[in-house]
């Protein structure tokens, strides 16, 4: 098993939130580097050597379902202090177009939450991540449980 740091966290937890991939795209990590690849139908990992996907021994990173990524969001607009904020954020993840409305609401309206929205998420998804390694067998459980440790939720105004 391989330490927590030989792994890129954001690069996990981009490919667990991509909801883009197809069956001709599929990111990938080797247990033995820790190292992302992408692999397509056409170009293998490698980018020119075509190999089928079930050749290869190394782990698939699947997106995660886009409802946790949404849960994130309304996790946070339950812990916004500020009550006006809080009734438009909850307004703007209703419906069609969730994410974009409410990362302008942020923008538009509240700037002031854009730094604690990002951590927020950033931690969310590095969680994630830490989850998906150890789901995987890739890093033992006091690895997973130190991490946790040091990196609890922080806090929302």
């Amino acid at each position: 098993m391989l330490e927590i740091e030989r792994f890129d966290l954001d690069e996990i937890a981009a490919a667990l939130s991509d909801q883009n991939l197809d069956d001709e795209h599929q990111h990938l990590i080797d247990p033995e580097t820790g190292n992302m690849v992408l692999w397509t139908r056409e170009g293998g990992v490698d980018g020119t050597n075509p190999v089928d996907l079930d050749e290869l021994d190394l782990p698939m990173i699947r997106p995660l379902p886009s409802y946790l990524w949404y849960q994130d969001m309304a996790d946070f607009v339950d812990l916004v202090s500020d009550e006006q904020a809080a009734r438009r954020l909850a307004r703007a993840i209703n419906g069609r177009g969730t994410f974009r409305r409410f990362k302008d609401e942020l923008h538009e309206e509240y700037p002031h939450l854009l730094q604690p929205w990002h951590e927020f998420r950033d931690t969310r998804a590095a969680r994630r991540a830490v989850e998906w390694l150890l789901d995987e067998s890739l890093i033992g459980g006091a690895a997973a449980d130190r991490f946790f440790a040091e990196h609890p939720a922080p806090p929302v105004p």
